[in-house]
């Protein structure tokens, strides 16, 4: 895990937002914000979000299908292999 560098206090936060919204923007590391000492926010980009929302969703589909294949559900590769190329001659 990479060390964490931009802990700020939450009235850092309050007074600074729009300088943590440009560090954002152009570094991309995220800030941690603390209150009364203790961790309680983690602030990063949009950018950030949607990239860590998107592999999480990735890896959601990589484990039901692994669920699946645990079961004995699903095809060979040469099965799916082909089913896709009778799937190709059927469009010609």
């Amino acid at each position: 895990m990479p060390t964490i560098s931009n802990i700020k206090s939450i009235s850092y936060l309050k007074s600074h937002a729009a300088q943590i919204s440009e560090d954002l923007e152009m570094n991309g590391t995220p800030f941690f914000i603390t209150q009364n000492g203790e961790a309680c926010m983690v602030i990063e980009s949009v950018k950030q979000f949607q990239e860590k929302e998107s592999l999480i969703a990735a890896l959601k589909i990589i484990a039901l299908g692994e669920k699946e294949r645990m079961k004995g559900k699903g095809i060979s590769a040469a099965e799916s292999r082909a089913q896709l190329a009778a799937a190709r001659q059927r469009r010609k």
